[in-house]
């Protein structure tokens, strides 16, 4: 059987985030879909562990239950490197994903692009042969935003991504674990701006730690997420991608091909047609500023707009 029970996949998340390497060995047998019908159970896992992500998987989720559907919930898959081989080998059938980080995840010499249809369609093209399914982008998207606290931003003028890049050699930069690997991160920024910072710290995925860092300047420079409330909030200044090294980001649903039929794509592109910018950006703050429980806010969301 391809499914698994919760505490495989919570040691698989354990043997992935130790060796990436080791997952070829550990890839499951898919379901028998010989009749072509697509197993009612569907796993809905995150490409990491922060309140956006979740809030957008636990509305897949509910609208899929809504549609009959029997889900079980992964919504602690700390990274994207976990989460894409857990897709690929069937451990769990759909997730929310960002187009271009996804796009240059799985070919690294891909061409990414500002528009969300041609990204979707380049990511479709290496994915397909996959067995997964891109399915249609929200408007909403969500950047990595390099931000500067208060103090570092006024000391040394910082506005835009290049104004940092003389300075960068002063600072410390708090992001995820997997930012110096990444074509947006550390490998962008010394592609695009020159960029090398005097020491990084490796922090939480856009959280609370990295919040916390900037606000006592353990940090100077952070990496939060574009839709973040606590940006303003914090008075942090966001620096301006001048070089437009991010491209398109739009929150895209990722699927099995073995899971997807019209009544699952019905209810997905339901969800995806409905976020916005400012949406998302409510609601996360609605989790990381006023407490509230992430299945409660999705479903709140939900209910309003008329999809459950």
């Amino acid at each position: 059987m391809r499914r698994r029970s919760r505490a495989f996949l919570l040691a698989l998340a354990v043997v992935l985030g130790l060796s990436i390497a080791a997952t070829a060995c550990m890839r499951a047998e898919p379901s028998d879909t010989s009749d072509g019908a697509a197993d009612d159970t569907i796993i809905v896992g995150v490409s990491g562990a922060f309140p956006e992500n979740q809030i957008v998987a636990e509305m897949y989720a509910q609208v899929l239950e809504d549609a009959g559907y029997t889900v079980e919930r992964q919504l602690d898959l700390r990274s994207r490197e976990i989460s894409q081989s857990a897709l690929e080998s069937g451990q769990i059938d759909l997730k929310p994903e960002y187009l271009s980080s996804l796009l240059l995840f799985v070919d690294p010499n891909a061409e990414p692009s500002n528009d969300p249809d041609e990204a979707a369609e380049r990511a479709q093209e290496v994915l397909g042969p996959l067995g997964i399914e891109v399915l249609t982008p929200a408007p909403a998207q969500d950047t990595n935003q390099f931000v500067a606290n208060a103090e570092t931003a006024e000391r040394f003028g910082l506005t835009t991504m290049s104004s940092l890049a003389p300075v960068a050699d002063e600072l410390t930069l708090g992001a995820p674990p997997e930012c110096p690997q990444r074509p947006f991160c550390l490998a962008g920024l010394k592609n695009a701006y020159d960029i090398l910072f005097h020491d990084f710290l490796p922090l939480d995925v856009g959280g609370p730690q990295t919040v916390e860092a900037l606000r006592t300047n353990e940090v100077q420079i952070g990496l939060l997420f574009s839709t973040d409330p606590r940006i303003e909030q914090n008075g942090f200044v966001r620096l301006i991608d001048d070089r437009e090294l991010q491209n398109a980001e739009n929150i895209t649903p990722v699927l099995r091909s073995e899971e997807l039929n019209d009544e699952v794509r019905a209810a997905l592109d339901a969800v995806s047609a409905q976020l916005s910018n400012e949406d998302v950006t409510a609601l996360v703050g609605e989790v990381v500023i006023e407490g509230g429980e992430i299945a409660s806010v999705a479903t709140e969301f939900l209910v309003a707009r008329d999809l459950v």
